[in-house]
């Protein structure tokens, strides 16, 4: 029986958000049932993924948070971040973290493979 995945995708940066995503559903896409939901920004991708850790086996948050010129950065990077790695372990199922953080559109444009990795990581945590 194919899996199924909840791929949550922080928008807030449409071409990165749609680079990431479409290397984890091309890395995926024929070994399981995926289900997409945009969210804003990577803030709001852990409440997502706690608001569906029952219907879904895995899950892979992507998005993209750039430094500006002021301390949110740190902080949506780390509180992201920390959140994800406490649903993973708590709820005992793989969450694949695609959030790139980086300190400008260039290197986030360079990035968009991440998605792949992130689906990658879920489908082997899945396998065991």
């Amino acid at each position: 029986m194919k899996k199924k995945i909840l791929i949550v995708v922080a928008n807030y940066y449409e071409n990165i958000a749609r680079s990431l995503l479409k290397s984890a559903i091309n890395k995926i896409k024929n070994k399981c049932i995926i289900k997409v939901i945009n969210v804003p920004g990577a803030f709001e991708i852990p409440v997502t993924i706690s608001k569906n850790l029952n219907k879904f086996n895995g899950f892979i948050a992507l998005g993209c948070v750039i430094k500006g010129q002021t301390p949110h950065f740190d902080f949506i990077s780390k509180a992201t971040t920390d959140a994800l790695m406490t649903l993973s372990i708590t709820s005992k199922k793989p969450i694949g973290n695609g959030v790139i953080t980086c300190l400008n559109k260039k290197q986030a444009n360079k990035r968009g493979r991440k998605g792949s990795e992130a689906a990658e990581a879920v489908m082997s945590v899945l396998s065991q």
